[in-house]
Parts: C-alpha cells; sequence; structure tokens
C-alpha cells in the first residue's frame, strides 16, 4: 500500500512567519554555541525533531516549537518578560467574556414572492 502525503497550502504569511521562527530558533542555539543534540536533549525532544523546527517545517507540534524558542531567548509575541504575556492572556480573556457565548449563524433570507 502506497501512502501518500496529504499537502496543505499555507499562506504567504505563515510561512514566512515559521521561517523567521526558525531562523530565530537555530540562531539562539548557535549563539549559545548549543549543539542540535544539547538543545533537543533541554526541550525533551528528538534531534530530528529539532531539525525540523529549524527547517522551518509547517507540521511541528507549536507547543514544541515555543518551547524550543524560549529555551534559547526568542522573545514570542512581546519583548521582554512573561509577565507581558500574562497581562496580555487577561486582557484578551476580558475581551472573549463580553462576547456572546454562541455564536449564532445569521439567519437566511428567504425570497418567495414568486
Amino acid at each position: 500500500m502506497n501512502s501518500v502525503k496529504s499537502l496543505r497550502a499555507y499562506s504567504r504569511y505563515a510561512q514566512e512567519a515559521v521561517t523567521l521562527l526558525s531562523k530565530q530558533i537555530k540562531l539562539g542555539r548557535k549563539q549559545r554555541q548549543w549543539s542540535e543534540q544539547h538543545l533537543a536533549e533541554r526541550a525533551g525532544i528528538s534531534r530530528a525533531t529539532l531539525q525540523k523546527i529549524e527547517k522551518g517545517e509547517m507540521n511541528c507540534a507549536i507547543g514544541l516549537v515555543f518551547e524550543v524558542a524560549v529555551l534559547v531567548g526568542v522573545s514570542l509575541f512581546e519583548p521582554g518578560s512573561a509577565d507581558g504575556l500574562s497581562r496580555t492572556i487577561e486582557h484578551t480573556d476580558d475581551k472573549i467574556a463580553l462576547l456572546p457565548k454562541r455564536i449564532q449563524p445569521k439567519p437566511k433570507t428567504i425570497h418567495d414572492d414568486f
């Protein structure tokens, strides 16, 4: 049986964002003079997975990518401390709380004037 990988189309912006993050991760690792194996062990992943992250492969789990980024000092979303992220999370939660609990589809207008 021959398995065929499903090709997923990604927007150019998403591809460029992943490319940038992967290059920042690789730069951070090299600036710390860490081997791929050392960073992979610190992150609790295989070296092969780290290589995929550093190549910018789009199918890597986002949690793994973010963890590796944090380990090498890449700022995510906002420069500075994690407190900034906590405040942003709280602010976003507040906004979500103000929205309706359930989004209702707009009723369709029926034109029945034959």
